[in-house]
């Protein structure tokens, strides 16, 4: 039996869902629901929410659906890099669903929980844990228990140093592989 298998065949009643952005906290929620998905046995299902950049009322007055799957693979794109940035690619000892939901975050993670027997996990801001909007919502809305994943803290240094840089000390760098 395989190390998947044999897992599912304890695992825990659910899936663990989680809200995939390219920011710390999101990445570091990404990294914490593969842990959890892989201790329990369940089903990992990663959520990256998406809408038109220019809001779905401009989209609705003037629609155009090249426009729009071109956006949608940019967010394809970034959950991969999410992955690659978080995991050094998707986890290969779990069960691993990806979807890329054309909504607000909060209502997308919403919609994937299945049930109570689910588990919510999502990246914050650490000095916005509480405030947070998307936060504030699946709390309220999601039906199931939520993890909530501070992104890892800066140093002062760090902090001023990236408030200084500018656009070309990222080009300096040469581009990234």
């Amino acid at each position: 039996m395989s190390g998947v298998a044999a897992r599912r065949s304890e695992s825990v009643a659910g899936q663990v869902v989680v809200g995939v952005s390219d920011s710390l906290g999101g990445l570091a929620a990404l990294r914490a629901a593969a842990e959890q998905a892989r201790r329990s046995g369940r089903v990992l299902v990663a959520v990256h929410a998406w809408e038109p950049p220019e809001g779905e009322g401009m989209y609705a007055r003037r629609p155009d659906r090249q426009w729009a799957r071109h956006w949608h693979g940019e967010a394809r794109a970034r959950l991969d890099r999410a992955f690659a940035e978080a995991l050094g690619g998707p986890p290969r000892d779990v069960d691993l669903v990806r979807r890329v939901v054309r909504a607000r975050p909060g209502r997308a993670l919403r919609d994937a929980v299945a049930g109570p027997d689910d588990l919510l996990v999502i990246g914050v801001h650490p000095r916005r844990m509480w405030r947070g909007r998307i936060h504030r919502y699946v709390v309220a809305h999601a039906g199931c228990p939520v993890l909530t994943v501070p992104a890892p803290p800066l140093a002062r240094h760090e902090l001023r140093a990236l408030r200084r840089a500018s656009a070309h000390d990222f080009a300096a760098a040469g581009p990234a592989d």
